[in-house]
């Protein structure tokens, strides 16, 4: 076998650099993603001042209603600090927090599949906080959009199944390799 010559091994050097940098791309992502949160954060308190203003005046059934609209909120923030800290430790850079005391558990073991299946089930969960805002409000929606929303929550769930299924196949196949 032929040795490279130093102009083909620095060719390769050179992309070899350009192609494991172009993962910085994906900062600005993160960034925005950041800047959605500080958004979901001023949304969270407009919608619980509404709540603490106008509690004198509502039903509990709204109330119920408001309140679910706030666990959304933050069960869809917890769903972008997930993607924020989970892709920037998978995808672009390592943070460093080894012994850090609010490290999250699953951030030591954190992988492209295990992030798959964190984010499926908490969009179930942010699914089943929707319909379960449906199902309160039952009575104000055709029977079209309640049938169609319980199929998309449960095509969440299907997915989320055969999601977790695909990983545990594929790190038991892992195993034996």
């Amino acid at each position: 076998m032929q040795k490279p010559s130093k102009n083909e091994y620095h060719q390769n050097s050179v992309m070899t650099n350009i192609l494991f940098g172009s993962r910085w791309l994906q900062l600005p992502l993160y960034l925005g993603l950041i800047v959605a949160q500080a958004v979901y954060v001023f949304h969270f308190g407009v919608e619980l001042t509404h709540l603490v203003e106008k509690v004198p005046s509502l039903k509990e059934a709204d109330i119920m209603l408001i309140v679910l609209g706030l666990i959304d909120v933050v069960m869809i923030s917890n769903l972008l600090i997930m993607v924020i800290v989970g892709g920037y430790e998978t995808f672009v850079s390592r943070l460093n927090l080894s012994g850090h005391p609010d490290e999250p558990d699953w951030l030591s073991h954190v992988n492209a599949n295990l992030l798959k299946v964190k984010l499926a089930t908490a969009i179930i969960g942010i699914s089943s906080i929707h319909l379960l805002k449906t199902f309160i409000n039952a009575e104000n929606l055709t029977d079209k959009v309640l049938l169609w929303q319980t199929v998309i929550h449960m095509t969440f769930v299907f997915s989320a199944v055969a999601i977790a299924y695909i990983d545990k196949l594929m790190s038991h196949n892992d195993a034996k390799h």
